[in-house]
């Protein structure tokens, strides 16, 4: 990971994150909002983060670089799923404040200045989570997702009613203290209280995907999502309190 180090030169105030993969014709039109929701809160960097695509966004993404000097872009060599990117992502930050977004084009850049300010008015507060409203998945999907968010707020008691929403924005240092497994994008609410830190919220308005398919099924992940729930819910109950301590000079 040395070669994904962080430079302090000519640090940006905002690193946004999007991981992606096989999503050639969502990038142009996306990255073209995020240019011009974050053009109030410069300077900032976006960090595309390439989960071992096999179709032709490797290509896009070196062709918009092209005068865009606050684009970056790195790649898995193979798929490591959308946590694993996330966390590349934060690792390469330069900022100390991260946003994240999906990169299908279903989550909106122009929220992300309301997520700034939410987590800006309060030094307490680590994590601002967007909250989809007007959902345009499937109505199977929306079910199933009302069904997980349902039973994981009732386990963790972590106060969010959608964590599955690509759209969060967080303090740099607090995403890495917590602890790192796959899924962990989904649990960030309850992990960012289990450090002490508050959580905020922002409504935030939903749209269909712009084109291609989702790399995410159901089936594929509910065994697993049960198992990470059970993971989390130990992590939370096992936090101690961290004492406050100081050096005497």
């Amino acid at each position: 990971m040395n070669e994904l180090k962080p430079s302090l030169a000519g640090a940006p105030r905002l690193t946004v994150v999007v991981p992606v993969r096989n999503e050639a014709g969502n990038i142009a039109p996306l990255l073209a909002e995020i240019e011009a929701a974050c053009a109030a809160l410069a300077p900032f960097e976006v960090v595309y983060v390439d989960d071992g695509s096999t179709d032709a966004t490797p290509a896009e993404l070196a062709r918009l670089r092209a005068g865009r000097p606050w684009l970056r872009q790195i790649r898995h060599e193979t798929s490591c799923g959308q946590s694993a990117a996330v966390r590349t992502g934060v690792f390469a930050a330069r900022a100390p404040i991260v946003a994240t977004i999906d990169g299908d084009g279903q989550n909106n850049p122009a929220f992300f200045p309301d997520l700034v300010a939410a987590l800006s008015a309060d030094p307490s507060i680590g994590l601002v989570a967007g909250q989809r409203v007007g959902r345009k998945d499937t109505g199977f999907k929306r079910l199933q997702s009302r069904i997980a968010n349902a039973v994981r707020g009732r386990i963790l008691k972590d106060g969010t009613r959608d964590t599955g929403c690509g759209l969060k924005c967080f303090r740099r240092e607090v995403y890495l203290g917590l602890p790192y497994f796959d899924a962990l994008h989904r649990f960030m609410p309850a992990l960012v209280k289990r450090e002490g830190y508050g959580i905020a919220h922002v409504d935030v308005i939903d749209r269909p995907r712009h084109s291609g398919v989702s790399n995410y099924g159901f089936f594929d992940r509910l065994w697993v999502g049960i198992l990470d729930l059970a993971g989390v819910w130990w992590l939370v109950r096992r936090r101690r309190r961290v004492p406050a301590a100081r050096e005497i000079v």
